[in-house]
């Protein structure tokens, strides 16, 4: 085997705090993939990516995925010796990840995959891509990298980013994209998912053509802990088109960071959906960041989980208060989260009722709509399942 010397970009972060290792898809550098998302990883985490061999600022050298996976372990070792890390990466290097988790799982705390595959496209592609580009070169893949890279709209929207990651693909070493290209044509872990017992966040791009949603999902269920993430108008190239998501979403696999947190992350999910909370965790800005740790830790962490009352009390007593205050968007929400608890539609019905006398008509009848509304799609999906 072959150990690439991978160069790494500090992106910086608490420097006592946990490693958070990032990689680039093929044709891209650390710095043009990850600069924005990793600006709020490292709120969180000391955040460092890492080149390919021939890309971004990384010597060209020869490998294949095992020998990028060794290269990614000898990296973290001379940042932290021997201590375990997280990992996040797109495309090829979400393939590495999946080769981390096969041959040193114990090395990786959590692992976010992104716009990637257990197996990547036809081998047979790859290799005439790797032809071509031995030939004549990267630019002769920008037109195909324009059209397959980036959602609809984006080219439009952020032209400067677009420029920046074409400007990288024209300054990769032509050898060591043809080498990328051959390491993914050889690369098929499919059978080996069942393997990997880390917890895995995969997320795809909704308009990703090169690895499709349905690519991100056989990984999500072929591991032991998976977990999917699907983003609305993203492409393959899913940290430089949607930063801000894509960090929120990491942040919010990593470990809590502490044990109210912890548990009132996991009732959340329990009551509300992982669907609801990841779209919640997607969605946090700057602006909004203290707050969703305030609702996670107080509301779920210290509220929900008290033993005083049970799950189905606490859903008939939220029910109550969202009619009397008139929080019909919350209302929608808890109405789903109480039949998740265990109330039937009569059982909600009843508490609709009884807040006709004590909140008032009004108040019950935009209710009552409100509820009819999400219980009729709530049985729906059940009867489909």
């Amino acid at each position: 085997m072959t150990v690439p010397f991978l160069v790494g970009t500090d992106f910086g972060g608490p420097q006592d705090a946990d490693l958070l290792l990032l990689g680039p898809s093929v044709g891209t550098s650390a710095s043009t993939l990850w600069g924005a998302a990793a600006e709020r990883l490292a709120e969180r985490v000391h955040v460092v990516g890492w080149d390919l061999p021939g890309h971004g600022r990384s010597p060209a050298g020869p490998f294949r995925m095992p020998d990028l996976a060794a290269g990614v372990l000898a990296l973290a070792d001379d940042i932290a010796p021997g201590a375990a890390f997280h990992y996040a990466g797109d495309s090829i290097s979400g393939a590495v990840g999946l080769q981390l988790l096969l041959d040193a799982p114990e090395r990786l705390l959590s692992a976010s995959l992104l716009c990637t595959g257990a197996a990547i496209g036809r081998p047979q592609d790859w290799a005439a891509r790797a032809a071509t580009v031995r030939t004549s070169g990267t630019d002769a893949v920008v037109e195909l990298a324009t059209r397959r890279w980036f959602g609809t709209g984006f080219i439009d929207r952020r032209p400067d980013v677009v420029a920046e990651l074409l400007d990288a693909l024209r300054g990769a070493d032509d050898e060591s994209y043809a080498q990328a290209c051959e390491a993914l044509a050889d690369f098929d872990v499919t059978g080996r998912l069942t393997d990997i017992t880390t917890p895995v966040l995969a997320i795809g791009g909704a308009e990703d053509v090169p690895t499709p949603p349905e690519s991100l999902a056989r990984i999500a269920s072929g591991v032991k802990d998976g977990r999917l993430v699907v983003l609305d108008g993203v492409g393959h190239l899913a940290p430089a088109e949607a930063p801000d998501r894509i960090a929120n979403l990491i942040i919010g696999h990593l470990p809590p960071r502490d044990p109210v947190y912890d548990a009132g992350m996991a009732v959340r999910r329990d009551v509300l959906g992982d669907a609801h909370v990841d779209r919640a965790i997607a969605g946090t800005t700057d602006f909004t960041a203290e707050f969703q740790e305030l609702i996670t830790r107080y509301a779920w962490g210290t509220i929900w989980t008290r033993p005083g009352l049970d799950r189905r009390s606490r859903s008939l007593i939220t029910l109550t208060a969202l009619v009397a205050r008139g929080h019909h968007e919350e209302l929608a929400m808890h109405v789903r989260a109480a039949r998740g608890n265990g109330l039937t539609n009569d059982e909600i019905k009843e508490v609709l009722l009884q807040t006709a006398v004590y909140c008032g008509v009004p108040d019950a009848n935009s209710a009552f709509r409100i509820a009819n509304q999400v219980l009729a799609e709530y049985d729906a999906a059940e009867d489909s399942r």
